[in-house]
């Protein structure tokens, strides 16, 4: 089975919350809520999800200020969902970081399709052209599919947790290079991550018994010893 994407929805309407969620699950993807911008903040460090619903009229906090202060430690995907329609809002909100904006009543199958983009350019503004076309990455008998979020050793799905999965894909989009284990760290488990780079080991530890013939011996991901890890050039 594929893993679901998981966006988070940044509202106080219950109403509006109910409606948006029962939609997003029924496409597909996992749902996380928040009803104010300090559980906004909060959701966005601890459950660190691939995108966010953010309307702009919390009651604790200007969601301007949110956008501001999440550009500061990543570049996940931001859609605005909001009542106010002036175009001084909405370009306000784009310079702001904001991804795109929506502004209500909206449609479904617009709401679908923005999320559907945001997230693909998301993928193609890290990795190379054609993996940003395809939404594979491929390396001799390794291939992430960005798509259906799987990995995949000799065309049978490895079966990755969520964590393991974002570090592997976060590792292809950047492939070739080296991330350090600060960047891996704060990417997957936001801003707040503890420097300890034992939780990164183990995870590591898990996707190489997956994934490599020999993990002793990777033919996949590379530690580089004292900085971080990096995974072989895909063959496109």
């Amino acid at each position: 089975m594929a893993l679901r994407p998981k966006i988070l929805v940044a509202e106080d309407e219950e109403r509006i919350v109910g409606f948006i969620s029962a939609v997003l699950t029924a496409n597909g993807y996992d749902v996380i809520t928040a009803g104010s911008g300090k559980e906004t903040r909060s959701m966005l460090a601890s459950h660190c999800p691939d995108l966010v619903l953010l309307d702009l009229g919390l009651p604790d906090m200007d969601g301007m200020d949110i956008i501001r202060s999440t550009r500061e430690w990543t570049q996940l995907p931001i859609v605005v969902v909001t009542a106010r329609d002036g175009e001084r809002d909405k370009v306000a909100a784009l310079d702001a970081g904001a991804d795109d904006y929506i502004t209500k009543p909206f449609g479904t199958h617009e709401l679908l399709a923005r999320i559907r983009t945001a997230l693909r350019h998301a993928r193609g503004s890290a990795s190379s052209d054609a993996l940003s076309a395809s939404g594979i990455f491929t390396a001799g008998r390794l291939t992430i599919d960005y798509n259906k979020r799987w990995v995949l050793v000799d065309g049978e799905n490895v079966h990755l947790t969520q964590n393991e999965y974002k570090i592997v894909s976060l590792l292809g989009l950047h492939a070739g290079k080296v991330l350090t284990y600060d960047y891996i760290l704060k990417s997957i488990w936001g801003p707040s991550a503890s420097g300890d780079n034992q939780v990164l080991r183990v995870h590591m530890a898990n996707i190489r018994r997956k994934i490599e013939r020999s993990p002793a011996e990777p033919e996949f991901i590379f530690t580089e010893v004292g900085v971080g890890y990096r995974i072989v050039e895909g063959d496109n």
